[in-house]
């Protein structure tokens, strides 16, 4: 089977195509989606994206969808993950009313919903105050956390007990790091050239153009509705452990050892007829 996972970041399987704007493992191929997918029409019989479609405008969502359905095979499956809006929405309501009813215990996972909300669509700088609160030496509502982003909160805990920056640095490939010493060298020419003031606004710029922040929100209804004016067919909401792709769950992509690398998450799937 021809097996295609678009912005796969660190998540990837060998047995399938990996595409992402930055290569992280010779196993990824790098290319940028927002100038369509390079592969022939009707190729694939999978298409798989997770937590990549937020990232793009609704014009560009719309055109990475269209371009699955070109490169699918008939009878080919798309398979889409993004975060739930839907159910960050009943979440954050949901604490509201308990801080709001008195519940004190209730107040730091009230913090993380309107994080986890509204962060990652204004922070200007990598990490956000996301990043900031998962840092905190002092964390109250761990296990809350965990039960809405899973795996990225282990991982995230896990990097700062294990590796220093210089393990950190030597875990990445020469893509990556001339990539950033390019970014690195254009940054003092504009702080030498225009000063401090267009150097910050060079940085935020530059950081709300990587792919970090969030640019549009779906919950099951605008997605079904994206993939269906498409033409996708048979458009269903899933489980994370659940898929038309045969032997999906043994590539460990939405699940990990059983456990779910995103639970925050909406899956849904739909077939080119």
């Amino acid at each position: 089977m021809q097996l295609l996972n678009i912005g796969c970041g660190s998540s990837f399987h060998q047995a399938w195509t990996n595409i992402d704007l930055v290569s992280s493992s010779p196993n990824v191929q790098s290319h940028d989606i927002r100038k369509g997918l390079p592969y022939p029409n009707g190729y694939f019989d999978a298409c798989y994206s997770s937590h990549v479609l937020e990232h793009q405008s609704q014009s560009d969502a719309k055109s990475l969808v269209s371009e699955c359905f070109r490169v699918l095979k008939p009878h080919g499956v798309i398979r889409i993950v993004v975060p739930d809006l839907e159910s960050i929405v009943k979440s954050y309501l949901y604490t509201l009313e308990q801080v709001e009813a008195g519940v004190t215990e209730a107040e730091a996972d009230y913090t993380w919903m309107t994080l986890e909300l509204l962060d990652q669509m204004v922070r200007t700088s990598k990490g956000g105050e996301m990043i900031n609160y998962l840092s905190s030496p002092n964390l109250q509502n761990k296990q809350f956390i965990k039960s809405r982003i899973g795996w990225e909160a282990e991982q995230n805990w896990l990097q700062q007990e294990e590796k220093t920056n210089w393990q950190k640095l030597k875990s990445k490939n020469w893509s990556w790091l001339l990539h950033n010493l390019r970014i690195y060298l254009a940054r003092n020419i504009v702080t030498i050239t225009a000063g401090k003031e267009v150097r910050l606004a060079f940085d935020e710029g530059l950081m709300r153009n990587t792919g970090e922040i969030h640019r549009w929100m779906y919950d099951r209804f605008s997605l079904r509705q994206l993939l269906s004016k498409v033409g996708f067919k048979d458009v269903l909401v899933c489980r994370a452990d659940e898929s038309r792709i045969p032997d999906f769950n043994t590539y460990s992509l939405d699940t990990i050892k059983g456990l779910l690398r995103k639970p925050d998450s909406l899956f849904i799937e739909g077939i080119k007829q």
